[in-house]
């Protein structure tokens, strides 16, 4: 479990991020959601330590994130695994080398049984036998796959994942929500995805937070969003190609 209590974030004069105090749960996939500009995108590199918040704590299963020195940080991001926008592959490394990169760089383990891993995460994400294709030789969705195996290849206990279906097309969207969705209760972690998706918010949002001008306005689950007292929130996902024609008795 991962939990926000009373997180603040400005910029100059500008606050961003305005008492946030949320808690994300274990073996489920969390949602944060909200327009651009609402300050998600803030909020998830506060949790993970890319920005330093002005005030409040972030607890790592009751382990306060915030008041570690340097070498506890460092102990605690080790078992984190990120899945960024863009996939972020390295274009001169195979796929087996960009999934086996955080092996090589944290852990002694033997060509062999590096190679054994990086074959078990590649078949999790069905990539079996693509070791030696590369970046430029895979498809949008493919990429993303090799980014969640190399995500998930040191066994991480947390997962961050930022708008993990941008660019690409709504079947192959579907098939990386529900592989992040399986991969989560799989392994038990505790999930993070950051999106704008309301297709993914309909998917895998078991617990999601809305978040509007820097405040948390919402959280629930995918289940009775559609039902929700909450004008801006109602907005925003009806504002969706996908549910504005939609009326609530149709969802």
């Amino acid at each position: 479990m991962i939990e926000v209590r009373n997180l603040y974030k400005s910029f100059e004069d500008q606050d961003v991020l305005k008492d946030i105090s949320v808690s994300f749960e274990q073996g489920k996939t969390n949602l944060i959601i909200g327009k651009s500009g609402s300050g998600k995108t803030v909020l998830l590199k506060c949790i993970v330590g890319l920005l330093e918040m002005d005030r409040g704590h972030i607890f790592y299963s009751g382990e306060c994130f915030t008041e570690m020195s340097a070498k506890e940080k460092k102990k605690i991001r080790q078992k984190f695994g990120m899945l960024f926008q863009g996939a972020a592959l390295f274009d001169s490394l195979s796929v087996e080398e960009n999934v086996r990169f955080k092996l090589d760089m944290f852990t002694s383990s033997s060509h062999a049984e590096k190679t054994k891993r990086v074959n078990f995460c590649l078949e999790k994400v069905n990539l079996k036998d693509t070791n030696l294709l590369y970046p430029s030789e895979l498809s949008g969705g493919m990429r993303k796959r090799v980014a969640i195996a190399r995500a998930i290849v040191m066994n991480p206990r947390y997962l961050f994942c930022d708008e993990p279906n941008s660019g690409l097309d709504p079947q192959t969207a579907i098939l990386i929500d529900q592989l992040i969705k399986d991969i989560t209760e799989e392994f038990n972690m505790t999930t993070i995805v950051n999106t704008h998706d309301i297709n993914s918010v309909m998917e895998m949002g078991e617990k999601v937070v809305y978040i509007h001008n820097g405040e948390k306005r919402w959280e629930g689950s995918n289940l009775e969003i559609i039902d929700a007292e909450n004008k801006e929130l109602h907005d925003f996902i009806f504002a969706s190609g996908i549910l504005r024609h939609l009326k609530k008795d149709e969802i």
